[in-house]
């Protein structure tokens, strides 16, 4: 895990010989299941360090500030657990709730979850629009991680509704020019939803020069019992 332990401290992470473990353990565990099922096309040694690790902890300088200690954070579309494991991982504080839909890739989560023996680490096996309106999951997170998850005003509905207000939505973009006509599309998803944009933080990463940025959206009132809506409405009819 050279490269990640060469680059974290860039981001103000300095990692331990027990978390470089850890990571490494993700590492096989994430190669080994990557030869059944398709979790990635990044597997690569090295750039699984710099394209998954080090992207995914990208948050915390993006953020302005530490995340509270015992935050709950929520991963909506978490895949292969980029961005959440890697923030577990520094963070063994947080309380982490992956959000998946796909049955296999959940197990995939969970499978790691109990390798590395987490704590406060919930794997949910469903779609976000359907799992936003459960009571114990609404309005009940202070970060939601996006990351390759859809465009913004789909991002927004899905991620919003998990946020308590003051929270914040974390998402990872590439590019400035299509960046700029993405957020003009969300100006009438942050209205409706109770979002505003507080941050675009460029990304200053070795091996990440593509543009990288990280949006954060700040809730500013609760979003509204409609939202999100039906499966399926915010991708085909997206605010």
């Amino acid at each position: 895990m050279q490269l990640l332990a060469q680059g974290a401290p860039d981001l103000g992470v300095f990692l331990d010989s027990a978390q470089l473990d850890q990571f490494e353990t993700y590492y096989r565990e994430l190669a080994d299941w990557n030869g059944r099922m398709n979790l990635t096309s990044i597997i690569d040694y090295p750039e699984v360090q710099v394209k998954h690790f080090l992207d995914s902890l990208t948050l915390l300088p993006a953020l302005g500030g530490p995340l509270p200690p015992n935050a709950r954070v929520v991963d909506v579309g978490a895949g292969a657990g980029f961005p959440g494991l890697p923030l577990k991982l520094v963070r063994p504080d947080l309380g982490l709730t992956l959000v998946e839909s796909t049955g296999k890739k959940a197990g995939f989560l969970q499978h790691v979850v109990d390798v590395l023996n987490l704590e406060r680490v919930e794997v949910l096996t469903g779609r976000a629009e359907a799992l936003a309106h459960q009571p114990e999951l609404r309005a009940s997170h202070d970060v939601a991680l996006a990351r390759g998850l859809a465009r913004l005003p789909t991002l927004l509905e899905y991620t919003l509704p998990f946020i308590r207000p003051g929270g914040v939505v974390a998402a990872w973009k590439h590019g400035v020019e299509g960046l700029r006509e993405e957020m003009a599309s969300a100006r009438k998803a942050l209205q409706v939803l109770g979002g505003r944009i507080r941050s675009i933080y460029p990304v200053k990463v070795t091996g990440l020069e593509d543009n990288r940025v990280v949006v954060v959206v700040e809730k500013v009132r609760a979003t509204p019992e409609d939202y999100p809506r039906r499966n399926g409405a915010p991708r085909k009819q997206p605010l």
